[in-house]
């Protein structure tokens, strides 16, 4: 059966659920309400500071406190059980958190791409796409939001999603906080935030220290890692922000993903090659922003720069006989370089046609340099040490965008949102290791894009929103995907093309007095030249444009209070991610040239087909109390859909409590996660050419902790 008509059951039993909902409402309110809609200040590209409520998108915002009992080591601890996203902890510090949105991104197996990545407004992607999230201080973040759908676009290159992360301003009274962790697997986190204000000088510092023995043979880890954000209010109705991060975590130890027959034999192990070759990898990363706010009248101001230095050594497992290749780049992997950028941007609120109407003017450009070269990983006998060089070159990418964004609403019930972006982004690389056998390798290459979108809003009561959008979208290579041609021969894979994607939604939003909130969402996206793994051989991937793809389905979240500090929050994703075109991949390790024919309608790797969580919390007195179920479809491995990651169901529990003295509150709490202690695959590595697809998750582990909360010095504490 196609997956369009697969997805018409489903689309019926979701307007079922919503629809009726609507035409009720409208009934009850046939005479439009005289009131106009408030004034909605619209950022374009960024939609920061408006209701999400009254914008034709999908967006979730998430309370770090909700995960406020957990280790506060990985981003993907505040990102579960939020609809079409997978956020996944791959028990591998050497690795970032595997990100993806309504399927976009789930190919990566090297950082986050295809998602935009933001930090306090700052970008944690780089012009070509690739981001991380590892360089963030979870301690000092107080909320994260999520934008699926066509409205992404307004972003730029590889925004298939955007998830932005806010540490918040601090404010008089504000209390101070340390905090400790101990769990299984010698696991321990200290960390200390500070927080609060002095006239018009704010701040919010957070530091942490995290530790692992690692759940998984040769998987130890530590990361230092510091985030900060100062503001001051300079004038009347004009502000100056500085955000600050900086993390360190050297030498974490990569145990490389398993077999389906080692992970059914003994999920803790780690290949054998990974001890061989001591697979590990250190990063550095210290970055700046600054951001410049004025409003004047009816108009605001905003401009930000900010720059950064980053630093990676990587120590593969690519075997000695492969690296005699004189085209081979070696087993380590040493990048060190800098990047920056600014944005500007104006926003003007007015009336047109005697009606409410933003508009959003706006450009930013990113530059990225990076000094990568490779070496061989070994000297004589002895594996897993740097040896001779094998690759040195300068890399530089760089973007300039602009972009526009208005939205009106025409009348008591209706608005529209309108957004266009022009893209440019340029690639330049210059080959600095050049022999008789390794010709020069520079190269050059430019993309460009115009991606527009555009939604509509009826407002059918003051609770209820029916939105639809469409818009395009578009994804470059990185320069990891440029950096080998497929075909074997020396110099960048110029010949790749980017993505490009066609995207719909139809959605409904609602939410009751009582905080009880409901959103259904059905979504499309058709893509041309989806890139995708050419071949996977003697330690290096290539990458080709395979042709036409779809990602298509439904979502629905949903929010109710059960009685008094009790409630229960839902979210259910469903998605269809297949090929619509068919195409030849490598089916075998070694395979340099495409033999083996995907058929249209395979499903694409690395997207479950199916997501469900449920989150029940019940707060009695200085209690709290919390249960957590966590499920997920099998997930296809590899292009060819041969081979998948079982499914899996997940309970944790969760317990609190808090004592109040005079100077503070000291809070005790503690997490059972896997309860049952099921065996199951974390996430995955697509397309591994060794077919070590599988990244087991941890059984049964534990978590107890302190947190300590005091007013700081020469403050009165807040009243809430």
């Amino acid at each position: 059966m196609p997956p369009s008509c697969r997805l018409k059951p489903l689309a019926a039993a979701l307007a079922g659920l919503g629809w009726p909902l609507a035409f009720a409402a409208v009934a009850q309110a046939a005479t439009p309400a005289a009131a106009e809609l408030p004034a909605v200040q619209v950022q374009a590209a960024r939609v920061r500071g408006v209701d999400p409520f009254d914008l034709p998108g999908s967006f979730s915002e998430v309370d770090a406190s909700a995960a406020a009992d957990r280790r506060g080591a990985q981003a993907s601890e505040l990102l579960d059980g939020l609809p079409g996203v997978v956020a996944r902890d791959r028990q591998n510090y050497a690795q970032d958190t595997q990100l993806s949105i309504r399927g976009f991104g789930a190919r990566s197996t090297f950082g986050v791409r295809g998602v935009r990545l933001y930090v306090d407004g700052v970008p944690a992607t780089m012009p070509d796409g690739q981001g991380q999230l590892s360089h963030f201080n979870v301690m000092g973040v107080e909320r994260a939001e999520v934008l699926r759908g066509p409205f992404s676009a307004l972003y730029g290159n590889a925004s298939g999603g955007v998830v932005q992360w806010w540490s918040g301003a601090g404010a008089a009274g504000d209390p101070w906080r340390l905090r400790t962790t101990w769990g299984s697997d010698a696991s321990f986190t200290t960390g200390a935030q500070l927080r609060g204000a002095q006239g018009p000088f704010d701040y919010n510092l957070a530091a942490s220290h995290f530790q692992t023995d690692g759940w998984r043979e040769h998987s130890r880890a530590r990361r230092e890692s510091l985030n900060g954000r100062f503001g001051w209010a300079l004038a009347e109705n004009r502000s100056l922000s500085l955000v600050v991060n900086y993390l360190d975590a050297p030498d974490a130890q990569d145990p490389l993903g398993l077999t389906r027959a080692q992970f059914e034999a003994d999920p803790r192990q780690a290949t054998a090659v990974a001890t061989q070759f001591d697979t590990r990898k250190s990063v550095r990363q210290s970055q700046a922003g600054l951001v410049y706010e004025q409003q004047a009248g009816a108009g605001n101001l905003r401009v930000m720069a900010y720059g950064g230095q980053r630093a990676v050594e990587q120590y593969l497992a690519v075997p000695v006989a492969v690296q005699a290749n004189p085209l081979h780049a070696g087993g380590v992997v040493d990048l060190d370089g800098g990047y920056g950028g600014a944005d500007a941007r104006g926003s003007w609120h007015g009336e047109l046609a005697g009606r409410p109407f933003d508009v959003t003017l706006g450009a930013n450009a990113d530059r990225q340099r990076q000094h990568r070269t490779g070496y061989e990983n070994f000297v004589g006998s002895q594996l897993g040490v740097k040896g001779a060089l094998r690759r040195d070159q300068r890399d530089t990418v760089s973007n300039f965008d602009q972009f526009a964004q208005a939205w009106w609403q025409w009348s008591a019930r209706w608005s529209a949102l309108l957004g266009v972006r022009h893209s440019e982004v340029r690639f330049r690389s210059a080959d600095d290791h050049i022999t008789a056998r390794n010709p020069d390798d520079s190269g050059r290459t430019d993309y460009s894009a115009t991606t527009p979108v555009a939604g509509l809003v009826f407002r059918a009561t003051d609770n209820l929103r029916l939105h639809a959008s469409l818009g395009r979208g578009f994804e470059t290579p990185t320069f990891n995907e440029l950096g080998y041609r497929a075909d074997g021969g020396a110099g960048l894979a110029l010949e790749l093309q980017p993505a490009r994607s066609r995207n719909y939604e139809l959605g409904l939003k609602w939410r009751g007095d009582d905080q009880a909130a409901l959103a259904v969402a059905l979504f499309r996206a058709d893509t041309d030249d989806e890139l995708a793994v050419a071949s996977n051989t003697n330690g290096r991937s290539t990458y080709r444009n395979i042709g036409r793809t779809r990602r298509e389905g439904a979502e629905a979240s949903w929010t109710q209070p059960l009685a008094a500090r009790s409630q229960v929050e839902l979210a259910y994703t469903w998605l269809e991610a297949t090929v619509r075109e068919g195409y030849a991949v490598c089916a075998n390790s070694g395979c340099a040239t495409p033999d083996t024919w995907v058929a249209a309608g395979t499903a694409l790797p690395g997207v479950p087909r199916q997501q469900f969580s449920a989150r029940w919390s019940w707060t009695p007195g200085r209690w709290r109390l919390a249960a957590e179920l966590d499920a997920a479809d099998r997930t296809p491995v590899n292009d060819l859909g041969r081979e998948a990651a079982p499914g899996y169901g997940l309970l944790a529990l969760e317990a609190s409590h808090e004592w109040a003295a005079s100077s503070g509150v000291l809070r005790a709490f503690a997490r059972v996660d896997n309860v049952f202690d099921r065996a199951y695959v974390g996430s995955v590595i697509v397309n591994d050419g060794n077919g070590r697809y599988y990244e087991p998750g941890p059984g049964r582990a534990f978590l107890v902790g302190l947190e300590w909360r005091f007013v700081a010095p020469g403050t009165a504490p807040r009243v809430d």
